[in-house]
């Protein structure tokens, strides 16, 4: 199928119709499908944004790898500002009653889900009038958004929209045309919207595949069903881990805790690597894959992402079960 065919523009115009409606997006938002993924939008959001105010500087809550990358990325076209000290390990978000928000920057950035380290914004940071930015990469969709909050939203759909290959960009209509003239043109917001995402050759079976998962979602009763879903699977996870005694520890301060990404230890704080080794053997042979934690923090990571199914989740509680009681010492 043509890129430049009326059936793939339907296509693309279907996904978009689909996600205004499951969003509620405002008429004054305009809805991309971009290449690159969430990597891409760490330099298409300076680009972008950085020319909003003489400063050409951005605020940045860094809670986890993902924002810290955005953070250095955003260093090469912009004067950066970590809204509070670095944190010593990310485990939790710190309170927004600290944060030293500059009243110069065009914008601030935040990663609403840290998925290596299991950290997730359970509220929308108040920045005044401020543009606010958001990487929703592994939680979009999977609970309500009141996108009038944010001038960007931005979601690789790989974890909860699809496949990997496109990523979608929500930009607020007055924010369009600011980019720096040595912003490439695949990733100037105003090109992009005036071609609707065509400009250059899109990524179209991520799209349609996107198209599929968004009515799929709508389906299910939508983000609110999501949120709900995804509250229930995370907390059978959690119970289990904070009812161990100790032999399953999760590092993360509860009131950060993600419903997407829930990484613990075993034994200890520090883990028994050991016995972690023989959990996701044991895990593999009962079908349960992909549970091996980030290599930069090691351990377990269980991702619960809007796919994944009640009973997924409760065969997984099962063998974590089982798996204490034949090895707790």
């Amino acid at each position: 199928m043509s890129h430049r065919s009326s059936d793939f523009s339907k296509i693309v115009k279907a996904a978009e119709k689909s996600l205004r409606e499951l969003l509620k997006i405002p008429d004054n938002y305009k809805v991309i499908f971009l290449q690159g993924g969430g990597s891409g939008q760490f330099s298409g959001v300076p680009l972008n944004l950085i020319g909003l105010k003489e400063a050409r500087c951005a605020d940045y809550v860094v809670t986890g790898a993902w924002s810290a990358k955005a953070a250095k990325e955003a260093e090469k076209y912009a004067k950066v500002n970590l809204v509070h000290p670095k944190l010593s390990s990310y485990t939790k978000i710190p309170d927004p009653s600290t944060w030293n928000l500059n009243p110069d920057a065009s914008y601030v950035y935040y990663c609403a889900n840290e998925t290596v380290h299991g950290v997730e914004f359970d509220f929308v940071p108040d920045v005044g009038k401020t543009v606010l930015v958001c990487d929703m990469s592994s939680n979009f969709l999977s609970r309500p958004v009141d996108v009038s909050k944010f001038g960007v939203i931005f979601a690789g759909a790989q974890k909860n929209a699809g496949c990997a290959g496109v990523t979608v960009v929500i930009v607020r209509e007055d924010l369009i045309g600011f980019a720096l003239k040595e912003c490439p043109t695949v990733l100037d917001y105003k090109v992009q919207v005036e071609n609707s995402s065509l400009y250059n050759t899109p990524p179209c079976f991520s799209i349609y595949i996107t198209g599929l998962v968004l009515d799929w979602v709508r389906n299910n009763g939508g983000a609110a069903a999501m949120d709900k879903l995804s509250q229930m699977k995370s907390q059978m996870i959690y119970d289990i881990i904070d009812g161990s005694s100790g032999f399953y520890v999760c590092p993360v301060e509860k009131k950060s805790r993600s419903r997407m990404n829930v990484p613990f230890r075993i034994g200890s704080i520090k883990g028994d690597e050991a016995l972690e080794k023989k959990f996701l053997d044991q895990a593999i042979e009962n079908n349960m894959l992909s549970l091996k934690g980030h290599r930069s923090v090691g351990g377990i990571r269980a991702s619960l992402y809007n796919a994944v199914t009640r009973e997924d989740v409760q065969k997984l509680a099962t063998f974590m079960k089982s798996f204490m009681e034949r090895h707790r010492s």
